[in-house]
């Protein structure tokens, strides 16, 4: 009675929960399942008890609407203060097993050679040394549509898939695992990859809630830290998307073309490539023919230099080439294309289909690992026993059916909500990191969608790591983002004190 009580005060108070159902009330079953496992992690031994299980969702009438499957990993001997990381991915229609086997849980994928990763079984898992635990608790957390997340019967898409939609219901979920857990004094924490860039933003202002928030009341709950991995961030569009995704092409030509680094590292190929696109290369842009022929060719070179693309194919491409052209020229000469989603991914051009994911050299080659290994983490190890399959990314029923809102996709702009949310709290603070060799969201284009908003530069950080569009894959850049998020949340989790 006692907890029962203290849900329902915590609820109405936070107004982002509905009133929980009355006596004789129909209430599907939320289902669960606990185990307890000893890992070590940043070289602390930890004891700590996993928990995966479904929470309802009601909506505005009362009524059950969805059940939300999450993770939650706590150590055993936790206090009421110890910081707690809520971590999603993206899409939107993706569930978490990207984070949750590749970077912040406790077990993942095995991958001898990661760029080289098997695609057929056995899909072996390992200990995960760089798992977060040692320093906060974790839970993971798949929307509704995507993992095993349902709308339930009488329940509606609409109230789900949208960006607004989808930050009230994470919202809800965050604000009834704190009550549920006792842990409304940790320092909190959100950790979204991709699209989860957006939803990071959204969720900061929709757990602060306001008159015009999507949960409409005050919700005032705050976040120490925001952490978005493979930023989506939007802002940069025409001729200054071209100049941001310079680095980018640099750094994969400097990966895969030897013959092109003249002694230069990575990290200088990347900042001759920022130095170009912000200087020489947008004036020739903005110039358009108006440029000298011998100016043209000049840049042409330049350009040929640092991304291995011929100058001819710049020329005739009016010095502009797409990601997705660039994906297919950089190793035209040796019959292979390398990823949109890690670069260091190579497969033939013959024979190469359409579709975005399936056919992309990286996502097609790793995705298999993540899946298989997933379906054998959860019956073998979490016990989880669930009728339905475990959707690792749900493209026609959610990703195609999203809400963005007015203007659509480019209708948001993630920067600027992450800025407002820095202005709102003081003590928050941002961790940005990037992949070297990601050809969705390149580390240029977030750049460039932060140097456009106000952001105080003391609270934020951003990185970029020799790594794709999850910047943990690789033993290199697992350990040295591992260190650095775990130096943030330190840090970051002192502003409660």
């Amino acid at each position: 009675m006692r907890f029962a009580a203290r849900l329902l005060t915590a609820a109405l108070a936070l107004g982002l929960l509905a009133a929980l159902p009355q006596p004789g009330q129909a209430e599907p079953a939320a289902r669960s399942f606990v185990t307890q496992h000893v890992g070590v992690f940043g070289g602390r031994r930890v004891a700590y008890e996993a928990t995966a299980g479904e929470t309802i969702l009601r909506d505005a009438k009362d009524a059950p609407a969805a059940a939300l499957f999450s993770f939650s990993y706590v150590e055993k001997v936790a206090k009421p203060d110890r910081p707690v990381v809520f971590i999603f991915n993206g899409g939107p229609g993706s569930s978490s097993v990207w984070l949750h086997l590749g970077m912040a849980g406790p077990r993942q994928v095995d991958f001898a050679d990661e760029v080289n990763p098997p695609t057929v079984p056995p899909f072996p898992l390992k200990d995960n040394p760089n798992a977060l635990l040692d320093v906060a608790d974790l839970v993971f957390i798949d929307p509704p549509g995507t993992g095993f997340s349902r709308v339930l019967p009488g329940g509606r898409t609409e109230d789900f898939y949208g960006v607004n939609q989808d930050a009230l219901a994470v919202a809800k979920f965050i604000a009834d695992w704190l009550t549920r857990n006792d842990r409304w004094a940790s320092p909190k924490f959100v950790m979204g990859e991709s699209y989860g860039t957006t939803r990071a933003a959204a969720l900061a202002t929709t757990l602060m809630g306001g008159p015009t928030s999507p949960s409409g009341e005050l919700g005032a709950i705050t976040l120490n830290g925001i952490l978005v991995l493979g930023p989506a961030m939007g802002g940069a569009v025409g001729d200054h998307l071209y100049g941001a995704n310079l680095p980018a092409m640099a750094a994969s030509a400097w990966y895969h073309r030897p013959e092109l680094r003249q002694g230069r590292s990575l990290d200088a190929a990347v900042e001759a490539a920022r130095s170009l696109a912000a200087d020489g290369y947008m004036r020739a842009l903005y110039l358009g023919n108006a440029l000298p022929a011998a100016d043209r060719l000049a840049l042409a070179e330049q350009l040929a230099a640092l991304t291995g693309v011929p100058a001819q194919t710049w020329l005739a491409n009016r010095l502009r080439l797409g990601l997705g052209a660039f994906s297919r020229e950089l190793l035209k000469d040796k019959g292979l294309q390398v990823g949109a989603y890690d670069s260091r991914y190579v497969l033939p051009l013959k024979a190469a289909g359409a579709d975005p994911v399936a056919d992309d050299p990286a996502m097609g080659q790793y995705t298999p690992a993540f899946v298989g290994a997933m379906n054998s983490y959860l019956t073998g190890e979490l016990k989880v026993r669930m009728e339905a399959p475990y959707i690792p990314i749900a493209f026609s029923q959610v990703n195609s059916k999203w809400d963005y809102g007015p203007g659509g996709p480019r209708g948001r702009d993630a920067a600027a909500e992450l800025a407002q949310a820095l202005r709102r709290n003081p003590s928050l603070q941002l961790f940005v990191a990037a992949g070297h060799y990601d050809l969705v969201t390149t580390v240029g284009a977030a750049e460039y969608a932060l140097n456009q908003v106000d952001l105080p530069p003391e609270r934020v950080t951003v990185k970029a790591y020799p790594s794709g569009h999850m910047p943990y894959l690789g033993a290199d850049s697992a350990r040295a983002l591992a260190a650095d998020v775990r130096a943030f949340i330190r840090q970051a989790a002192q502003g409660s004190e």
